[in-house]
């Protein structure tokens, strides 16, 4: 077993949601490496990927910095407090992101999106019977409701439109899940 002894965090930049350290550590041959670490002050976060019957999507389309320009996704967040649970949270942000509310989910996965330096976990769902709720966008968030078949969206996968991890994870579980009468 490989196995790696953290030395010590030090901490080089802290913003509103993440801390950067230097991670310090010892490699199983005795030498020292210095790797990136990004801890996720909330721990993480959830979205869903909602479904209606007719097998229509709703992808919210916002601006990335990481990216510099839009992204096509699942509506998703961050835990709004310490002990929010991933179901009470991507149902939360459906909810603000679109005005729909999932009342039936269907858990996929808890990930981890870049395992090579960051920690933030995201439980990902598919959300179906939908109904209407109230959109609340916080006052930073500027995005559009999309609407599109399963098929759509899977063709905006294929021609790099789409590139955000959750979403793709969730529009391939929803096949399968499909395929093999889970939903």
């Amino acid at each position: 077993m490989v196995e790696f002894e953290r030395i010590k965090l030090e901490k080089a930049y802290e913003s509103v949601l993440v801390e950067a350290y230097k991670d310090y550590l010892k490699m199983p041959d005795g030498n020292t490496v210095v790797y990136d670490y990004l801890h996720h002050k909330t721990g993480g976060g959830a979205g869903a990927l909602l479904v209606d019957d007719e097998e229509n999507t709703y992808l919210v389309r916002l601006y990335r910095n990481s990216i510099n320009r839009a992204s096509l996704e699942i509506p998703a967040g961050a835990y709004s407090k310490s002990g929010e649970s991933g179901e009470v949270c991507a149902v939360r942000e459906a909810e603000e992101e679109t005005g729909l509310i999932p009342t039936k989910l269907y858990h996929i996965s808890n990930m981890v999106s870049s395992i090579g330096t960051y920690d933030e976990m995201t439980d990902v769902f598919i959300g179906t019977g939908l109904k209407e709720g109230v959109r609340k966008l916080d006052p930073a968030e500027f995005i559009d409701v999309v609407k599109l078949t399963i098929d759509e969206a899977f063709e905006k996968v294929k021609d790099g439109t789409i590139v955000d991890s959750k979403t793709i994870l969730a529009l391939y579980a929803y096949r399968y899940m499909r395929a093999v009468g889970e939903i």
